[in-house]
């Protein structure tokens, strides 16, 4: 059978696809935003995943307000980087996993999860900033990724319950397919930020080490963490954290934290990074 393996999560900055993509990962600014992600590219070529679940999300690049899906999986054969601007990134284009894709929307569709099936989506930087910090700038991705969409952009976003709910639901689904292959799913998004308002540039750096040590430890307790104290004590954009929640309740109870990084500021907000592996 399939077997999820380990879990990832990471900030998904724009400011540090962009950084990369220009060159700046030496500048003083950047150099330790990049340094905190060397651990993971080692790690990786180490693993060697068949295939990467990526839970981020869109903004505003494949969906906007006339369709806003909770939850959506992408099932094509590629994904395209997308336009959000200013030109698509200038990285390799997604080469998707349908058959596994497919086997993941039954699975949890009859485990009662309403997801929506895209058989047709560019991915923005919510994805492409993610495998960058993973893989650095390669000619191809070096395996297979599935993208999971989240709304956190429009509220009702899920509850971080729903959320941790959903990765116990994948990883039963990741279980019954039947080829053998080495997965790896990442969460997306975060840590404390706040990108409008007069609280604009907010960053809660003890809620986010505490969310670290509790993703490890009580991953439950933090499933109980409601909207409203995500936005008093993360900043609005906070809420993100719940797609590390997806990530978390796919992997066991028990697991081995391989590498953390947390560093402020990037682009004003906070960087967070970790790699937990089952055992």
């Amino acid at each position: 059978m399939a077997k999820i393996i380990a879990g990832v999560a990471t900030s998904h900055i724009p400011a540090v696809g962009a950084a990369l993509d220009l060159g700046k990962t030496e500048e003083a600014y950047w150099k330790p935003v990049f340094r905190g992600y060397e651990k993971a590219k080692s790690w990786f070529k180490e693993v060697q995943p068949d295939a990467i679940i990526l839970i981020y999300n869109d903004h505003a690049s494949a969906f906007s307000l006339e369709m806003i899906p909770t939850f959506a999986i992408g099932c094509a054969d590629q994904f395209k980087p997308a336009d959000e601007g200013w030109g698509a990134r200038p990285v390799p284009i997604v080469n998707g996993y349908p058959e596994l894709a497919w086997h993941i929307s039954q699975s949890v569709i009859l485990d009662e999860f309403d997801i929506t099936i895209i058989n047709k989506m560019d991915v923005d930087h919510g994805l492409t900033v993610p495998l960058s910090l993973m893989f650095g700038q390669p000619e191809a991705w070096p395996c297979k990724v599935i993208p999971i969409a989240v709304n956190v952009v429009q509220y009702p976003p899920p509850t971080g319950n729903r959320c941790y709910q959903f990765g116990h639901a994948i990883r039963r689904a990741v279980e019954s397919f039947s080829e053998d292959k080495k997965i790896v799913i990442m969460g997306t998004g975060g840590m404390s930020h706040q990108l409008q308002g007069p609280r604009a540039g907010f960053i809660n750096s003890e809620f986010d080490r505490n969310f670290l040590d509790k993703l490890t430890q009580d991953p439950e307790s933090l499933s109980k963490i409601s909207h409203l104290t995500y936005v008093t004590e993360a900043g609005s954009e906070g809420i993100e954290l719940v797609m590390w929640l997806i990530m978390r309740g796919a992997l066991n109870e028990s697991v081995k934290e391989i590498h953390r990084h947390y560093h402020v500021p990037a682009s004003n907000t906070a960087v967070g990074h970790i790699i937990l592996e089952n055992v």
